[in-house]
């Protein structure tokens, strides 16, 4: 009897496994316009961000001034602030400067997740969130910007450049 629970414990641990591999591999394999349907229809199931490059940064700033609100999107285990919704647009935007994160190493990175939110805070003076369509609008013309002027180049020369760097704002 005790051989067959540890059997069956052995057959479990593996599949376990077994899942876990396939997330990450469906998450390689993930395209943008896939990642912003299921965004957008709260299908998306890795607790992290998808591992996207520099290559599917176009793509993803197609999205950069969606106002759609979604619900179901993953969030930094680490943070206490609990957010129950963020514009998808603002979500995408923070997914590239995950890209951006990730390649640099940043000091803030926790996964994939380049802060601890997909909202953005005053760079200088007292604590205090901002969101809404104006924000959105000033951190999608940043990075648009921070793109438009260096996607020629190789991305080794310009991802140390903060999007956010002549705006009064930094991700939380």
């Amino acid at each position: 009897m005790k051989t067959l629970k540890i059997l069956i414990f052995c057959v479990s641990l593996i599949s376990m496994l077994g899942c876990k591999k396939n997330e990450s591999e469906d998450l390689k394999n993930l395209d943008v316009e896939k990642y912003v349907e299921q965004l957008k229809n709260g299908e998306y199931e890795s607790l992290d961000l998808p591992a996207f490059t520099s290559k599917d940064i176009s793509a993803l700033l197609e999205y950069r001034n969606e106002t759609q609100i979604i619900t179901d999107f993953p969030h930094n285990g680490i943070s206490s602030l609990g957010m129950p919704e963020c514009s998808l647009g603002m979500y995408v935007l923070w997914t590239i400067e995950s890209i951006r994160a990730v390649a640099i190493d940043s000091e803030y990175l926790i996964g994939r997740f380049p802060s601890q939110n997909p909202i953005v805070q005053q760079r200088e003076g007292p604590f205090d969130l901002k969101s809404g369509v104006e924000i959105q609008a000033i951190i999608s013309s940043a990075y648009y910007d921070w793109w438009g002027e260096n996607k020629n180049k190789n991305f080794n020369d310009f991802k140390n450049i903060d999007p956010l760097a002549e705006t009064e704002y930094r991700w939380h």
